[in-house]
């Protein structure tokens, strides 16, 4: 999910617009460094207007930039979990933004406090991929906003049609000095994480987000990033298998398998490939009765569709068994659109084995007991998501003691992402740092410790020259 060009590099007037808009934004915040509670409300509101009046062009945007993306994922994925989550976030700002109050030990101060403000870092940069371009831009924002903060944010060079969009109409609805928006125009990606930030929000791949996390080091600019990786399934025997089937296929299928918390693969208890196949193919030729289907979405780009393609063919060359789950054709060239597939018994050292799929693809493993797929998943990079499904709490609160990710869901896959109220991040691997809720207001805050002294203060006796009464009072302190 490469959101920058590595190789490039950016135009002088690149790089000095990019400077002028950091020195802009820089400038206001140090003038007017924590707005109040009604303006940040104002900014929030301002979002929801902006994805409300252009929600047809957004929507026609993205279809253009995949090709052909299907218009109720976009409202479902990106619209509606924007304006929910603004919504949200009204509710809860006011108690956010008030200060903590925090113990104090008495023996030592007596009328004295310490509190916890949460004060605006200043200004944040984002760096957006191309497979949810609105949520991961706005979302992002709502919370930078929340905390009183100013953005710089910079789109995939695969969201060329968007990016037109929003580098064309927010400021309508924004000044510069609040927000801007930017293409990327060959390298221009690098020079942004070069930027001194306040603090930098990566979303995309690991191996970008390593040349994110470099260049952003430069500056000891503090990052967030938000990757991917082999998000595993783990149905136990006790779950209903068409009922996982269904809810995993789903999310797998949801923008054509590419997002970055989608199941990556699925673990079956032995004997039950056969049963999920066949289900499988019944669920999936329902929802998408072709491949002509304007309800199924393209793959991105042509070099993402040869991945996928090569993919699927290495695996039948290593000797997997290729399960195609609609009719007519593998997939079509023109329109990238890759036909729904289950692949059982991949090769181990195969492509669809050992680097995150983002495609309409899934892997079906067997296991004979829980403890091969702990084993397998804890030998691995830490992934961005788990999803067990078992109706046993016993089962399931093991799964959650012994393999660490980024997230989880239950008995279903990908939904812990839509629950404002919980943080979403990587781990390892996979990410770190959070946002989404009460963490994402904190990750774009300063929560800055304040220690009020009293009138008196016992520290007094402490100063030197130490005497007889400095030694008993220590020796109180410390007996």
């Amino acid at each position: 999910m490469s959101t920058l060009p590595l190789n490039a590099e950016a135009s002088d007037s690149d790089c000095r617009q990019l400077e002028a808009s950091l020195k802009i934004q820089r400038d206001v915040y140090f003038s007017q460094p924590v707005p109040s509670l009604d303006e940040r409300r104002a900014d929030l509101r301002q979002l929801q207007t902006f994805i409300r009046e252009q929600r047809e062009a957004i929507v026609q945007a993205i279809n253009l930039d995949y090709g052909n993306r299907s218009r109720h994922e976009t409202l479902f994925t990106e619209i509606f979990t924007v304006l929910d989550g603004v919504d949200y976030v009204l509710k809860h700002l006011n108690k956010w933004m008030q200060p903590q109050r925090r113990s104090i030990d008495l023996r030592n101060f007596f009328g004295a406090s310490n509190r916890v403000i949460a004060q605006p870092l200043g200004v944040v940069g984002v760096i957006v991929p191309w497979n949810f371009p609105i949520n991961l831009s706005f979302m992002p924002l709502v919370y930078i906003f929340a905390a009183g903060n100013r953005a710089m944010v910079k789109m995939s060079e695969n969201s060329r049609h968007l990016a037109a969009l929003l580098m064309e109409k927010t400021p309508t609805y924004f000044p510069l000095e609040k927000l801007a928006f930017f293409d990327e125009s060959g390298g221009i990606g690098i020079e942004f994480s070069k930027l001194k930030f306040d603090h930098l929000l990566f979303t995309g791949s690991g191996q970008t987000g390593r040349a994110v996390m470099s260049a952003a080091a430069q500056n000891l600019c503090p990052v967030t990033l938000e990757m991917g990786g082999k998000s595993p399934a783990i149905v136990c025997p006790d779950f209903p298998l068409r009922l996982a089937a269904e809810r995993l296929l789903f999310v797998k299928l949801l923008n054509a398998g590419q997002i970055c918390t989608t199941v990556d693969h699925v673990y079956l208890p032995q004997g039950k490939t056969a049963e999920f196949v066949a289900v499988a193919k019944q669920i999936v030729t329902r929802r998408y009765p072709t491949l002509e289907s304007p309800d199924y979405t393209s793959i991105i780009d042509e070099r993402a569709f040869q991945r996928l393609t090569q993919a699927l063919d290495e695996a039948q060359a290593q000797g997997a068994t290729l399960v195609q789950l609609i009719p007519g054709k593998k997939w079509d060239a023109t329109t990238r659109k890759i036909a729904p597939h289950l692949v059982l018994n991949p090769a181990p050292n195969s492509s669809l084995q050992t680097r995150e799929i983002f495609g309409p693809i899934l892997p079906v493993l067997e296991y004979g007991t829980l403890e091969e797929p702990i084993a397998a998943i804890n030998g691995g990079p830490r992934p961005l998501a788990l999803y067990p499904f078992s109706n046993d709490q016993a089962t399931i609160a093991m799964l959650l003691e012994r393999v660490m990710s980024g997230g989880v869901s239950v008995n279903d896959a990908l939904f812990h992402v839509g629950q404002h109220d919980l943080p979403f991040g990587g781990v390892g691997d996979s990410g770190m740092g959070h946002y989404h809720g009460f963490e994402g207001f904190v990750t774009f805050s300063k929560m800055r410790p304040v220690f009020y002294q009293a009138r008196w203060s016992a520290v007094k006796f402490l100063w030197p020259p130490y005497g007889k009464f400095a030694s008993k009072y220590l020796d109180f302190l410390t007996h």
